[in-house]
């Protein structure tokens, strides 16, 4: 009896040993033994181990590759899968499909190609799906509509073509949506407006057409919303002034109709504002200064009039102030220079006045270029003697050299090249909103704007010690100005005539390795003397490739005595690989030289005049040596009524209005 008894004992103790056994359900492990087979990634799962055995290298929730897995009874199911930037390519494959009780799917940065298969409408229970920076193409499948658990959704910076399908409509749970450079096309489906759990939308550089939707105002759970670098039209929608949520907001690059800023007066949440480029008129809110935790207000390349609000002497918190390129009047505010802030940009408008009180704080990132504002509190002496000669109206010029060419070597030291070409240094730091310009006073160079969240900090010069291919310049292209908004050169005191202008490229920031990080797109434009020459142009394209020498060249008429060339960031473009903040104009050098034997191109017009006056305001605040001034001929002078000379150059007019 007792032996009877012991082996009932015995019995069902293995009967309970084999009830708390849990094994992945078959299907799933012949699924994922195929995807590590696919994915290449055997040596990382390696499924002699049950694949959710809980002590198995993959299944803590930092791994990566990861599987997670819910068991019910003795079956488990796999739940979550990363492969997260580690370069796996080829097709989604279907056996992908297999695992219907996945509710977290992270396989972005990687090298994914093909379309989305339909399939992904099975993955019923999906909550979080991540597709991001690939290579996937095609159209974006309507059968995304059938996840209405998810969350959040991204297949940013991908290949796609066609709309956002109408079903996207049905995902009333999500709460994030990652669309930005995901190559759609066309307008926002009405069916979007059901979309009313939605805190994030990253909608940015796509072809978007037709108005803003008016719906997006019913969002009232937005706390941040980018629709930069598309081809939508204003004005900005009524509706946004009840997005009372929102902490980031950045439009921009819109077209047609103009848009007033009335809609924000209850966005007192806002740390980022950002409408550049956005045709904005009327005058700017004085209610700014009262929004508690605004550090960041970018309201450059509108058609903003009236004063800066002298409230804005009373900000608080803000650090990042772009007023650039308005058509701004009236005093610079005396404190406007407040406790926080970092950088100013007030330049090309008709605002007058005296330096900041204390103005030294700022530095290298302040940019009054083409104003009236008075200098004379600064503390360089030279630059408030040549000051001093212009607004006397002297004729400090009379005896001024004057230059049939002039060469930059962008971002680097002064270099001779193989054909006797002097480029000239310019590697000097430039802030977020700067002035320079050379000691011999025969170039300048202004840059506007932040690399916001680049985790490599202020930078606006890139390099590298890579060999530069198809040029025998190679040192020329090794480094590079970049900027995340407008980058301006000017060439003073230049004979009158027609120049050959060539514009120096090589991207060496972007990669074009077989790996996500290759997948980077840098667009801008580019312009001459007013006049776009360049427009969403992609180096690496027309390169054939990174770190490949570019020249591209040009003609342009010089009949002032300066010429100016502008790079400028229109939203276009990746913005984050290989890293946060990779995108915006980027050139390696500049060549111009007057055609030999060109005629003077004439005595410049009225409106030519005013616009060599306007710029020649930055030479007035910034200018190092009295050679600017004497490189600068046939200068309207203005004076306003406090005694200050307007100057401005043609070209930027121009360009200001293709702009808007």
């Amino acid at each position: 009896m007792a032996v009877l008894i012991l082996l009932c004992c015995f019995f069902a103790s293995l009967h309970q040993i084999s009830a708390q056994q849990q094994l992945t359900d078959p299907a799933e492990v012949a699924a994922l033994s195929k995807l590590a087979e696919y994915w290449n990634l055997k040596d990382r799962w390696n499924f002699n181990v049950d694949p959710c055995a809980p002590n198995a290298s993959w299944a803590a929730s930092d791994a990566n590759p990861r599987i997670g897995c819910d068991c019910v009874g003795s079956t488990c199911h796999v739940t979550h899968m990363k492969v997260y930037a580690l370069d796996i390519m080829g097709e989604i494959p279907k056996e992908l499909f297999v695992l219907k009780e996945l509710m977290d799917l992270n396989l972005g940065q990687n090298v994914l190609s093909g379309p989305i298969p339909a399939e992904i409408g099975q993955l019923s229970k999906m909550q979080y799906l991540s597709l991001g920076i690939n290579n996937l193409s095609s159209f974006v499948p309507p059968e995304l509509g059938n996840l209405t658990n998810l969350i959040s959704l991204s297949f940013s910076s991908n290949k796609f073509i066609g709309g956002l399908p109408k079903e996207l409509g049905n995902l009333a749970s999500l709460e994030q949506l990652y669309i930005d450079s995901a190559g759609v096309t066309g307008e926002f489906p009405q069916e979007m407006a059901k979309m009313k759990s939605l805190k994030i939308i990253w909608a940015s550089d796509n072809h978007f057409t037709g108005k803003i939707p008016e719906f997006l105002g019913s969002f009232t759970n937005l706390t941040d919303l980018r629709l930069q670098g598309t081809s939508l039209e204003g004005p900005i929608p009524n509706t946004f002034a009840a997005l009372t949520k929102l902490e980031n907001l950045r439009l921009g690059d819109l077209s047609k109709e103009d848009s007033s800023l009335s809609f924000l007066e209850k966005l007192t949440s806002l740390s980022i504002l950002s409408l550049r480029n956005s045709r904005l008129t009327g005058q700017i809110p004085g209610k700014l200064v009262e929004f508690p935790n605004l550090k960041y207000l970018d309201l450059s390349f509108n058609k903003l009039t009236g004063q800066i609000p002298i409230s804005f002497q009373d900000f608080k918190s803000l650090e990042m102030l772009y007023l650039g390129n308005n058509n701004l009047n009236g005093e610079l505010p005396p404190n406007i220079i407040t406790p926080n802030l970092v950088a100013l940009d007030v330049s090309f408008n008709s605002i007058y006045g005296s330096f900041p009180l204390n103005h030294e704080k700022l530095g290298s990132s302040m940019n009054f270029a083409g104003t009236s504002i008075d200098a004379n509190s600064l503390y360089d002496k030279n630059v408030v003697g040549v000051l001093h000669c212009l607004q006397n109206g002297s004729t400090c010029n009379a005896n001024a050299p004057t230059y049939s060419s002039f060469s930059i070597n962008c971002g680097g030291e002064n270099q001779i090249s193989a054909t006797g070409i002097h480029y000239y240094n310019d590697c000097q730091k430039l802030g977020s909103a700067s002035l320079y310009v050379s000691p011999e006073g025969h170039f300048a160079v202004s840059n506007t704007g932040v690399f916001i969240s680049n985790p490599n900090g202020p930078q606006y010069i890139a390099s590298t010690d890579s060999q530069i291919t198809r040029t025998l310049e190679s040192e020329l292209y090794k480094t590079a100005r970049i900027s995340p908004s407008s980058l301006r050169y000017y060439g003073f005191g230049l004979e009158n005539g027609k120049y050959n202008v060539e514009l120096h490229f090589a991207e060496i920031a972007m990669e074009d390795s077989i790996s996500w990080k290759g997948l980077g797109r840098r667009l801008f434009d580019a312009y001459i003397q007013g006049e776009r020459v360049l427009q969403d142009f992609n180096i690496q394209d027309e390169a054939g490739g990174s770190k490949r020498a570019l020249v591209k060249k040009f003609e342009a008429n010089v009949s002032n005595s300066i010429m100016e060339v502008h790079f400028f960031w229109a939203g276009k473009g990746t913005c984050c690989i290989p890293y946060q903040g990779t995108y915006g104009p980027l050139v390696s050098a500049i060549h111009a030289y007057r055609v030999s034997g060109s005629d003077d191109v004439g005595s410049p017009s009225k409106s030519d005049k005013k616009r060599v006056g306007r710029f020649v305001g930055v030479v007035i605040g910034c200018i190092g040596a009295v050679f600017i001034v004497s490189s600068i001929v046939y200068l309207w002078r203005t004076k306003e009524k406090t005694g200050n000379i307007r100057v401005y150059t043609e070209s930027q007019r121009r360009k200001r209005d293709r702009l808007l």
